[in-house]
């Protein structure tokens, strides 16, 4: 119970920080989608260079790319921050818990960010596009995308955030970020790419694509889809994969 208690603590710190760097929070995290957005769903729209409803497709995609990315970077991030010159991650080791719970806190908290900023990417695509044409039946299950889709982002930054050295961070999120979006079906849907078998197969390695495609699969069912089970035990898997492996590097950080 103490250790439940000390977890939930440390927890509940990292939300009260949050809500005092609100402002700042709210910049970082929609900053670049509401950009994608606008450019790609409205600006191209007015011009007619893409066909009518896009946006309508590319939304899921952008709030699926919120969630997955804001998740990884906010796992990441703090911790390469925790484990160099500030030190906070040793103020961490010593609460009343177990070392792995440490590192289960950081992944948790970086979920939660990344859910929080899926679900603000809804009203500003609504107040951008005016209306938006989706299946209300489909609501729980695009939830459940964004849930699973958070978690497997922050497993993701849990990975690389324990197992990069804090110098070559940098690099590693500029090799890696870009990738990341454009394969991962945020602004087509995955279906379609038949005739480009190899950056289908690409696309499917990507635990993002999953999220994309549960997302529109669940609010645009007339759009073509991946099956809603493969997206699930996709983003299963993936969150339970990095989710092993950072944990693993973080308690050889945390030895260390």
């Amino acid at each position: 119970m103490s250790s439940a208690r000390a977890f939930l603590a440390v927890l509940g710190r990292d939300v009260f920080v949050t809500g005092r760097e609100l402002p700042s929070f709210l910049a970082q995290v929609l900053v670049q989608p509401v950009a994608l957005l606008f450019i790609f769903g409205k600006v191209l729209g007015e011009l007619g260079y893409t066909q009518p409803g896009y946006a309508q497709v590319l939304l899921p995609g952008m709030i699926a790319l919120n969630a997955f990315l804001v998740a990884l970077q906010n796992t990441s991030f703090p911790l390469v921050l925790d484990f160099s010159y500030s030190r906070e991650i040793e103020d961490r080791l010593l609460a009343p818990l177990p070392i792995s719970w440490v590192a289960v806190e950081k992944m948790l908290f970086g979920a939660l960010r990344g859910l929080f900023a899926a679900v603000l990417m809804v009203p500003m695509g609504v107040w951008m596009l005016g209306r938006i044409d989706w299946e209300l039946g489909g609501l729980p299950f695009a939830l459940l995308c964004m849930v699973l889709g958070s978690a497997a982002g922050a497993a993701v930054g849990l990975t690389v955030g324990a197992a990069v050295p804090p110098r070559r961070i940098n690099i590693m999120f500029a090799v890696i970020l870009a990738p990341l979006m454009f394969t991962g079906a945020t602004q087509f849907p995955w279906a379609q790419l038949e005739h480009l078998r190899w950056f289908q197969v690409l696309c499917a390695i990507n635990p993002l694509t999953y999220v994309s495609e549960g997302m529109r699969g669940a609010l645009l069912p007339g759009i073509p889809h991946m099956a809603p089970w493969v997206c699930v035990l996709a983003l299963l898997f993936a969150t339970a994969l990095f989710g092993a492996l950072g944990i693993k590097f973080f308690l050889r950080r945390a030895l260390d």
